[in-house]
């Protein structure tokens, strides 16, 4: 059975996150997505919250505090390190990619130029993930 999941997208790209609200919409699925324009933002929203996303789809390339830089500060501490987190990012450089899953990072996805093949690609990422027995904290 399918849950619906509490989705965080740090993202700082407007594009990007108008493309993901569409996706969801497109797809009809009704996860609760909260949006960060950069890590700090998503640290505050993270601090600020007793419950937790079940999901982070977190880009690389942001200013301030880059992908891999949050990644390390969430998977360090004791608190948010059991959130899946996913990579969504047009890195695919390969020492991101391996620097990212030795840190722990649930999943690396590349942003298709096709928007067709965005859509498949994140339909079958929250599939997974709401199928996934999640524990909600």
């Amino acid at each position: 059975m399918k849950k619906q999941l509490d989705i965080l997208l740090i993202e700082d790209n407007f594009l990007e996150i108008m493309k993901m609200k569409r996706t969801l919409s497109l797809l009809e699925l009704n996860h609760s997505l909260t949006e960060a324009k950069d890590a700090e933002i998503a640290l505050e929203i993270l601090q600020g919250n007793n419950r937790f996303p079940d999901l982070i789809l977190l880009d690389l390339n942001m200013p301030k505090i880059s992908g891999i830089e949050f990644l390390e500060i969430l998977k360090s501490s004791e608190n948010f390190r059991h959130i899946p987190t996913v990579i969504l990012t047009t890195s695919d450089n390969k020492t991101d990619l391996e620097e990212c899953y030795k840190i722990g990072v649930s999943g690396y996805i590349l942003k298709p130029l096709k928007y067709e093949d965005y859509v498949k690609k994140i339909e079958a990422v929250l599939t997974y993930w709401s199928m996934n027995e999640l524990k909600r904290y």
